[in-house]
């Protein structure tokens, strides 16, 4: 895919690891979902924000993260990802590993006629997000081919 404001630079595969983190660590800080987040920026603005990821990367996070939020005029929800049992789950997944999963899901699953843009757009939007975001189980650790099995046949 190419870079939004440098047509002969490429959107490399770090740019969208660095997007679904953030887009992880926002939806975390407002208490809603990914997809929320993800549909909210909306298309126009994911591509702007894969084509400057290369830059922003080196922002702190939480800048990023508050930026985010102002920018894109989005809005706390009442749903906490860290609400879990500690009887099941030991420990909650960092942003970033979260945003490593969804970006190997990406990945895993794209079609030769879809771009970053469109991968996230569909990944996001996938009812196994519940499934992956619940970690009370743990399909968030299972294999990356075990994890885009499960997506192309409607689940675990």
């Amino acid at each position: 895919m190419k870079n939004k404001y440098f047509p002969d630079e490429e959107i490399e595969e770090n740019d969208l690891f660095f997007v679904c983190s953030m887009i992880e660590r926002v939806a975390r800080q407002l208490h809603q979902r990914n997809k929320y987040v993800v549909n909210t920026i909306g298309r126009d603005n994911l591509y702007h924000l894969l084509s400057v990821a290369n830059v922003l990367h080196s922002e702190n996070p939480l800048k990023v993260a508050d930026d985010w939020i102002k920018d894109y005029n989005l809005k706390a929800g009442d749903f906490d990802i860290t609400d879990i049992d500690r009887d099941l789950a030991e420990r909650i997944p960092t942003a970033l590993e979260m945003g490593s999963v969804y970006k190997r899901l990406i990945l895993d699953t794209m079609t030769s006629k879809e771009n970053y843009v469109d991968g996230i757009i569909r990944v996001y939007n996938n009812d196994l997000c519940k499934v992956i975001d619940n970690y009370n189980c743990s399909a968030f650790y299972e294999p990356s081919y075990v994890i885009a099995r499960a997506y192309e046949s409607g689940g675990f």
